[in-house]
């Protein structure tokens, strides 16, 4: 069993590189292949409806743990666990996975440049697919779960399956306060936690070229 430590270690470890890259494939299939079965639509039905009906409640005491949950996604939230999850990795001299909290942005960014392309609507004309409450919370819990997986030395089996399912704990938190809050269609939250999936593994490559390609301009250049 591989061990995925070292001394100043990469974003993402060689060992996760290939079942990763292989989930952001098919997460990008997810993405597309959920978000053209459900374009245009405005009401929920099927698997939408039967979630709905199952948590939406609007006098539920669990409400108010919703709106806990959704704020961690809201801009002031969604600024206080990125700056804290960053200032953890720099703590812990992990500078490449604090430049990817910072990047857990993205990934929300993306579902709001899809919305109009699926044009999907809820609560009259707001854009609902993909969520990016939940893509953001995927996107934190996967860099908070490549930092566990360096700090404790997991083999790859141990890595890709922490790295997976602490994104897959988190998206279904968030997923479930979306549709308990009716901010959300069950689906919406699907199509986010796979933008995240999608997007995440890809942005943690581009930090690792971008830190390895500097060394080699600074001994390149005169003097």
């Amino acid at each position: 069993m591989s061990s995925l430590a070292g001394p100043d270690p990469r974003a993402l470890a060689g060992p996760l590189r290939p079942p990763l890259t292989v989930t952001a494939v098919v997460a990008t299939v997810t993405v597309v292949l959920v978000g053209i079965l459900h374009a245009g639509e405005s009401v929920a039905h099927g698997v939408d409806a039967a979630a709905t009906a199952a948590i939406l409640d609007a006098d539920s005491p669990a409400r108010t743990v919703a709106l806990m949950v959704d704020f961690g996604a809201e801009p002031a939230g969604a600024a206080i666990l990125v700056t804290l999850l960053a200032g953890l990795c720099l703590l812990l001299r992990r500078r490449r996975l604090a430049v990817l909290a910072v990047a857990c942005l993205v990934p929300a960014a993306v579902t709001t440049a899809l919305k109009p392309v699926f044009g999907r609507t809820i609560n009259g004309e707001h854009l609902s697919y993909p969520s990016g409450h939940t893509a953001l919370a995927t996107a934190l819990a996967f860099v908070f779960a490549l930092l566990a997986v360096d700090l404790f030395r997991a083999g790859r089996t141990a890595g890709v399956l922490v790295a997976l399912g602490a994104p897959a704990v988190a998206g279904a938190e968030m997923a479930w306060s979306q549709v308990a809050l009716g901010a959300h269609y069950a689906t919406d939250t699907l199509g986010g936690f796979a933008t995240a999936l999608a997007v995440m593994p890809v942005l943690a490559l581009l930090v690792d070229l971008a830190a390895e390609r500097r060394p080699v301009s600074r001994q390149a250049s005169p003097g």
